[in-house]
């Protein structure tokens, strides 16, 4: 892979890992599977039957998971500590053939964008919880899923495409998470006085 197709599989596979790693891991393998796309040699182990399997296991109870106010929220605290590092790891990985620092940006700039990404989903679905009716909340968690998976595929057939999609995602999930920080901040004035 040259740097361009490097860059933006890292890019769009960390994005897609903090909205949905297991999603993502589950694509790549697929796509490698069936010869769609041809992953570095350090993670063509996804192709493999039984992390396919693993992936898509987790991927379903993630599916579930997110379909329930507040467990959605618990299950998200619980994957800022997963989401980020293993996107920071496939970067790693996805960075194979190029020399030891390239491959250390790699990791810093996806596990960044996937933190990024994790961030936002997370505030936003903490803020969706708040309504009491379901649908907006199973909605975004929908859109969140092919998100992923779309950005995933996307990033080994459109590299550079990806990469200023992810750029402009990402500085849209920043403003979103400036606004909900401020939204947040005014509510607990607001109980506080």
């Amino acid at each position: 892979m040259n740097p361009l197709d490097t860059l933006g599989l890292a890019l769009g596979a960390g994005f897609s890992s903090g909205l949905n790693l297991y999603a993502t891991v589950a694509t790549l393998g697929i796509l490698q599977r069936f010869g769609i796309m041809h992953l570095p040699p350090p993670l063509q182990a996804l192709s493999h039957p039984w992390v396919l399997g693993v992936a898509t296991a987790l991927y379903l109870l993630e599916f579930f998971a997110d379909k329930i106010p507040f467990l959605d929220t618990l299950w998200d605290s619980i994957h800022t500590f997963i989401r980020p590092p293993a996107a920071a790891v496939l970067a790693y990985a996805a960075a194979g053939s190029a020399g030891t620092e390239w491959r250390w940006i790699a990791a810093l700039l996806a596990g960044g964008v996937a933190l990024t990404s994790h961030s936002t989903k997370a505030s936003a679905r903490a803020a969706i919880n708040t309504t009491p009716e379901p649908f907006s909340n199973w909605l975004l968690s929908f859109g969140e899923d092919v998100l992923a998976v779309w950005l995933t595929w996307m990033g080994s057939v459109h590299p550079i495409a990806t990469t200023i999609v992810v750029i402009a995602l990402t500085a849209l999930s920043l403003c979103l998470l400036f606004y909900l920080f401020r939204l947040a901040r005014r509510a607990f004035r607001r109980l506080v006085a």
